[in-house]
Formats: C-alpha cells, structure tokens, sequence
C-alpha cells in the first residue's frame, strides 16, 4: 500500500519560496502567472491491508512529524 501526502503552507503563511518561483517565471516571459506557492510530496511505503487503519496511521504521521500544524495543511491519497 502507498500513502501520498501533499504537504503546503496555509493560506496567509508568507511563502518566500513560491514569490521567488512566481518572480523567476516572470523574468522569464511567463506574464500569466499572478502568483505561485511552494510544497512538498511525500511518499510512503506501507504494510497491511486495511486502508482505513493505514490512513488513520497516516494521519497520526502528519500531525507529529510530516507537517506542521501551525503553518501547513495536508492531505493524503492512499493507492
């Protein structure tokens, strides 16, 4: 089983990173791009076979590790 989390900042968490994404492609001639922001892919390998138990660990993981809660929201996509 696999585990994907999507990890970003919440909205009105300053993103410097996704400013410098957005400043850089329009330098580049990409005009239509009002605005970018920055995140993170997490995959992870699981064992068992019972998904809701899976997600639920999951979720456990993102509350004391993967993000943080003050700054960053998260959602998982078990396959």
């Amino acid at each position: 089983m696999k585990a994907k989390i999507h990890v970003y900042l919440k909205p009105g968490v300053l993103d410097p990173q996704g400013a410098a994404v957005a400043g850089a492609l329009h330098t580049m001639g990409y005009e239509e791009v009002t605005a970018a922001r920055q995140g993170k892919l997490i995959e992870l390998d699981l064992s068992g076979e019972d998904a809701d138990a899976a997600k639920s660990r999951v979720d456990e993981m993102c509350q004391k590790l993967l993000a943080n809660p003050v700054i960053e929201s998260y959602s998982i996509e078990m396959a």
